[in-house]
């Protein structure tokens, strides 16, 4: 908090904390940085989103009290600047949070990005940014970049889970289908385990297909054509002198 305080004293041009005009929704452009852009706009409706404003070309920022939140200070702790801003972006996303607001002020484009922060407290957080330049009310012939940000990191962090759900469930049901196409394999042509892997391995290579798709071929065709799969399954795999086991 000190450092935060120190990094911005002797900033001019405060502004005084007011709403910060008449803002409307930016429409958003394709592409953007993700789907949960959208979702944001959904959120919003349901939990507070802050707002801020910039005016041009000074950079005097106002924050609404739910930006301050959002970045974990409490209202009036610290004075918003450019620098300030940019600080609490995630190293990892700070120069791209850099060129996009950036971008807007240069092309007066509306924007949004999804990107992580880390808040007063060093807890990371990932919002949706988004807004637009847009003239003041009190005096148009000036501009500002204002707009909106939202806190999506339960929304994030519930997805990444159930997409790391997912992809265990898959993992699993993957390799509990190569491990039947090796059976299959093992009982048709008198394989080991790791000759049939290898057999599998070979033919997904060569032929550019997934090894998941092609054990799962594999499977399909020794149930439903039995003693007949032999035949069929060792072209396809490689399998010289494809004979059925017990006459290699």
């Amino acid at each position: 908090m000190d450092t935060d305080r120190a990094a911005t004293e002797g900033t001019p041009g405060t502004t005084p904390k007011s709403a910060p005009g008449s803002m409307m929704r930016p429409p958003l452009q394709e592409p953007l940085d993700s789907p949960l852009v959208d979702r944001a706009l959904e959120i919003e409706d349901r939990q507070p989103a802050g707002s801020f404003r910039c005016v041009l070309p000074d950079e005097t920022w106002w924050w609404s009290d739910e930006t301050y939140w959002i970045h974990g200070f409490e209202p009036g702790d610290v004075v918003p600047t450019t620098a300030l801003v940019l600080a609490h972006k995630h190293p990892e996303d700070r120069e791209r949070v850099r060129r996009i607001l950036a971008g807007a002020r240069r092309t007066r484009t509306p924007f949004a990005s999804l990107h992580r922060i880390m808040d007063a407290r060093g807890r990371e957080r990932t919002v949706v940014l988004m807004g637009q330049v847009e003239h003041l009310p009190d005096d148009p012939s000036r501009e500002a970049l204002c707009g909106f940000v939202t806190d999506v990191t339960d929304q994030v962090g519930d997805r990444a889970r159930r997409d790391a759900s997912q992809q265990v469930a898959a993992a699993t049901q993957s390799r509990e289908t190569i491990d039947q196409a090796k059976g299959a394999l093992a009982l048709l042509y008198g394989l080991t385990s790791d000759e049939a892997f290898a057999a599998l391995r070979t033919a997904s290579n060569v032929r550019n297909v997934k090894l998941r798709d092609l054990a799962a071929l594999v499977v399909e065709v020794a149930r439903r054509d039995g003693a007949e799969a032999h035949r069929q399954l060792g072209p396809v795999l490689g399998i010289p002198r494809a004979t059925p086991h017990g006459t290699r």
